[in-house]
């Protein structure tokens, strides 16, 4: 059992721990009316790793903690600016599975083991404002850290947290912290505990995950440009983990989405990364991307037949409708998250996340990743639009049926490709990419809206099946078959349109 928290907090310097005189009154900063003091708690936290800091390296905290309110095993995960996010589990002796699964995607597999403890003699106060709503916590924590890496190697420094409570405004941290510099505290340098412990007590610190052999790239390089896109998604991917294993919403999307990114750039950018190397990497990111899209699909298609219902008139919805699409719903979701939960934990993800970490360590650079980015993207990007190009014309050839939407999804796939090119392009090749990928994604808009539409006449009739094989009413399923239809056709019309104000500006002379 888990639970799962935000939190917000900056770290700072302090002068000392028993003496705290030099704290200000923050009485009246920002909303805050009293300063209470909630005495000194002593706190002991064993903070778990890889033996080559995998964790660490990736901004991410294993540790179990006694003392305090909070007693138990805590993995803090990085999010946006101040906030991270905290998944804690109940004390025990060995690392629970939840963890250990929530923090795979980071240890790629390896063990972990104690690498540092931590304890601190915590002073806190609570800052309340009106209502005694209490807005954040301030402590002043007098630390000493002890590498279980290198043998009696100990380090000790004082510091000062300010966390705001769940509901508080992230404003007040910039307020407090105009207060606490005026009152010559400063910032840490090190985000955490953690980073400052290893830092202080262990020989080498950890390199932060996507970090490259140095010498490897060319500054400025078409080869530094596509490899910080890499590096990005790769990240995102490996982010998303934690969220697709406890079912978070939109979260299969977006780490399916990731993989598909990575597909392409790598497939576009083979001028730059060696496709021997990229190849085998795109397959196996294809195999998770299939994986994943069970349940992405399913998701789509709950939520589009379930809008199409709810929109029509009660006087024509015969039978167990909604009870029907329910149970179905429930059947396919279930195996759809359990598909996805067995590729995450297969030892195909974990080769393929070793993969991906050594195609950033090590990247497998073509002689043109030293050249500048300008043409090399250009050509890149002016070859995947070709192709897009080709495609649509093919599937506005075909007369309506199942051969025209095949065609479409490719055209579809196409669009996509092309999209993402632009994407890993935008700084290079500055506005006309953007405005180029921008037309795309409308092409793109139209052509995903018609798949949509084939998939759901696909389970439409599925469940017109299973409701007449039930002796229930299938009027309404074929209704609803008919208005896919109609929208099928409505998008098609639409297609040459879009792609004539997409093409209205040729990116062979804009981008060249």
């Amino acid at each position: 059992m888990t639970d799962t928290k935000q939190e917000t907090e900056r770290k700072y310097d302090a002068p000392s721990a028993d003496d705290t005189t030099w704290l200000p009154d923050l009485t009246g900063v920002g909303d805050i009316v009293s300063v209470v003091d909630r005495g000194t708690k002593d706190l002991d936290a064993v903070y778990y790793d890889t033996d080559d800091l995998r964790l660490a390296g990736a901004s991410a905290a294993l540790r179990r903690r006694t003392g305090g309110t909070d007693a138990g095993w805590h993995l803090k995960l990085p999010l946006a600016g101040d906030s991270r996010e905290e998944v804690q589990a109940p004390l025990s002796d060995t690392l629970p599975d939840a963890l250990r699964d929530l923090a795979l995607s980071r240890t790629r597999g390896a063990d972990v083991r104690p690498v540092v403890r931590i304890r601190s003699r915590r002073r806190l106060w609570q800052l309340v404002g009106s209502g005694n709503a209490v807005l954040a916590e301030l402590s002043v924590d007098a630390v000493r850290a002890e590498s279980l890496l290198v043998t009696s190697t100990t380090a000790s420094w004082t510091e000062l947290e300010v966390e705001l409570a769940a509901d508080t405004d992230p404003a007040l941290l910039d307020v407090l912290d105009k207060t606490l510099r005026k009152s010559g505290v400063s910032r840490a340098h090190s985000p955490s505990k953690l980073a400052r412990a290893l830092g202080e007590t262990t020989v080498g610190a950890p390199r932060l995950r996507g970090g490259r052999v140095a010498g490897t790239v060319v500054p400025g390089s078409a080869g530094e440009a596509v490899l910080g896109y890499v590096e990005e998604r790769i990240r995102t991917l490996v982010s998303l983990d934690p969220a697709v294993r406890r079912d978070v919403p939109d979260s299969v999307h977006k780490m399916r989405v990731a993989c598909r990114r990575l597909r392409s750039v790598l497939r576009s950018y083979r001028s730059v990364l060696d496709r021997r190397a990229t190849d085998p990497v795109r397959e196996e990111l294809k195999w998770l991307g299939n994986e994943l899209g069970a349940e992405r699909d399913q998701e789509v298609l709950r939520k589009r037949l379930g809008s199409r219902i709810d929109a029509l008139p009660v006087e024509l919805v015969f039978g167990p409708v909604a009870a029907r699409l329910q149970v179905w719903d429930l059947n396919n979701s279930s195996e759809a998250h359990q598909r996805t939960l067995d590729a995450l934990n297969s030892p195909r993800y974990l080769a393929l996340l070793d993969s991906l970490a050594a195609l950033t360590e090590q990247p497998p650079l073509r002689r043109k990743a030293t050249r500048e980015p300008e043409n090399v993207m250009a050509k890149a990007v002016l070859k995947e639009y070709d192709r897009l190009a080709g495609r649509v014309s093919y599937a506005l050839e075909l007369s309506p049926g199942p051969e025209r939407d095949i065609a479409l999804h490719e055209a579809r796939k196409a669009a996509k490709k092309t999209r993402y090119a632009t994407e890993s392009a935008r700084d290079a090749l500055g506005k006309p990419a953007k405005r180029l990928g921008k037309r795309v994604k409308a092409v793109q808009k139209v052509l995903g809206d018609h798949q949509d539409s084939v998939v759901a006449r696909d389970a439409l009739r599925k469940l017109t099946l299973a409701a007449h094989a039930a002796d229930e009413p299938s009027f309404v399923w074929g209704l609803l078959y008919g208005h896919e239809q109609a929208e099928a056709a409505k998008l098609e019309r639409e297609l040459p349109t879009a792609w004539a104000d997409a093409t209205r500006r040729d990116p062979h002379r804009t981008l060249s």
